[in-house]
């Protein structure tokens, strides 16, 4: 038997691909799916099924794209808030074979309506399944969110309480593989390790140590999640079939001249905050490439003309990566060299970093004209806050922004500084000039002296 997991990052997806008797399935894989025919085909195994756990909101399928490669058949579950064109309804108790291997199918609703989850039974071993793709349902360490009906949301926590339940029953010694890891915005409280079993998760799981029903729903309904507008796109290209990725994954090389030439909708600097910080081109927004995936669906919309501005070539194809995987496929090129750009005398823009000091001095002054805006989430806020500040979380700055002043003087700060510096850059975009970010944040303030 053959199982390998395909970590995406950034966005923590996991999927994976099992395989035995030379046959093997791909559950959950992403747009770019190449990987999974080199590694089916290096293992001598021809991919033959599709696994999706569920309509996943903040990725792009690759089934559609993996079926044409291969030949796979596709299979997802009922009630997927529309019709999946590329794949066949795969439903409660329904079984296929690959060598060695059974693959049965569970519904888990809960997370979404169309939730399963695929339990892998070992032919050789009678006592129990060895293992089950969980999907949104169960992580290492948390559950599902269940936000994605709101007008629903105690029928829904009620249902995937249900359906850890069914996961539970399967047995201590099952291994369980989600679909996402830490990290993922589909949960809160991952574990950073990405291995467990059911017993583990049954004994130390804070979700699932909850045994009553309407304590858990209770639970589940109190939580407070994001949802960027991106996910809507996701949904739709999930259910249509997105196009394949593109070929090249490495956008065109920009001049210096170009980049005022091409009218790009947004020229995103992926660089390292205190990079950007300390000198960025004019009208570019603070998007590091690591916090992309979180990130850039806030910001940037489908069609958008994208321009990137690195550090690096391989930035830049790592950038375009994480963009193409949310589906934010027209990137007009990029352009890496800010330090040669201003030795050739391009106009450059700064945002200072101040520290603890200056934010406890400026709070002890008038502040009709200076705003400290915390920009984490509700749920951080209200654990611990620096009182005189005034909070909008990071991506829903996105249009909020509208509503301030722009000749007001704006101290942006958050954990660490890192979402402080997206949102100080996005603001910049938009023509704010009195701007700087609180350098540790939050961290550095619980520290002070």
């Amino acid at each position: 038997m053959f199982l390998e997991k395909i970590k995406t990052p950034g966005l923590s997806h996991l999927s994976y691909i099992i395989g035995s008797g030379g046959q093997a399935a791909v559950i959950d894989p992403r747009r770019d799916c190449e990987i999974y025919v080199e590694k089916a085909r290096a293992e001598g195994l021809e991919i033959t099924h599709i696994f999706e756990t569920h309509r996943n909101e903040d990725l792009i399928s690759g089934s559609p794209i993996l079926a044409d490669l291969t030949g796979a058949t596709v299979y997802h579950g009922p009630n997927a808030a529309g019709e999946i064109v590329f794949a066949n309804t795969a439903r409660e108790g329904d079984c296929f074979e690959l060598g060695q291997l059974r693959i049965e199918v569970l519904e888990t609703p809960g997370h979404t309506d169309d939730h399963l989850a695929f339990v892998i039974h070992d032919g050789e071993y009678s006592e129990g399944p060895v293992g089950v793709f969980t999907g949104d349902a169960l992580f290492v360490g948390d559950v599902g969110r269940t936000d994605f009906y709101p007008e629903r949301k105690e029928e829904v926590a009620g249902l995937l309480f249900d359906s850890l339940q069914k996961l539970c029953g399967l047995g201590d010694q099952a291994i369980i593989y989600p679909a996402h890891g830490a990290g993922s915005v589909c949960g809160s409280g991952m574990a950073d390790r990405e291995f467990s079993t059911i017993g583990h998760e049954r004994r130390n799981n804070p979700r699932l140590r909850i045994s009553d029903r309407d304590e858990f729903i209770k639970a589940k309904v109190a939580e407070h999640h994001h949802q960027p507008p991106y996910f809507r796109l996701m949904e739709r290209l999930n259910l249509e079939g997105a196009d394949a990725a593109p070929r090249v994954i490495r956008p065109r090389r920009l001049g210096l001249g170009e980049l005022d030439e091409i009218e790009a909708d947004h020229l995103v600097d992926v660089r390292e905050p205190l990079a950007y910080a300390a000198g960025h081109m004019p009208g570019a927004m603070c998007l590091p490439v690591g916090m992309i995936p979180a990130f850039a669906g806030w910001f940037l919309a489908e069609g958008d003309r994208i321009a990137l501005v690195a550090s690096e070539e391989d930035q830049l194809a790592h950038a375009m990566a994480h963009l193409v995987r949310i589906g934010l496929d027209n990137i007009i090129g990029g352009y890496v060299g800010v330090v040669p750009a201003a030795a050739q005398g391009k106009a450059m823009r700064s945002i200072p970093m101040i520290g603890t000091e200056e934010i406890a001095r400026r709070l002890n002054q008038d502040r009709r004209d200076w705003t400290l805006l915390d920009v984490r989430d509700a749920d951080e806020r209200q654990e611990a806050s620096i009182e005189g500040s005034e909070h909008i979380y990071v991506g829903e700055l996105n249009t909020r922004w509208e509503d301030l002043d722009r000749d007001r003087h704006y101290t942006l700060m958050c954990a660490s500084g890192m979402r402080a510096s997206v949102a100080a850059g996005w603001l910049a975009s938009q023509g704010f000039k009195r701007l700087d970010i609180y350098l540790g944040s939050m961290g550095a303030w619980k520290k002070r002296a």
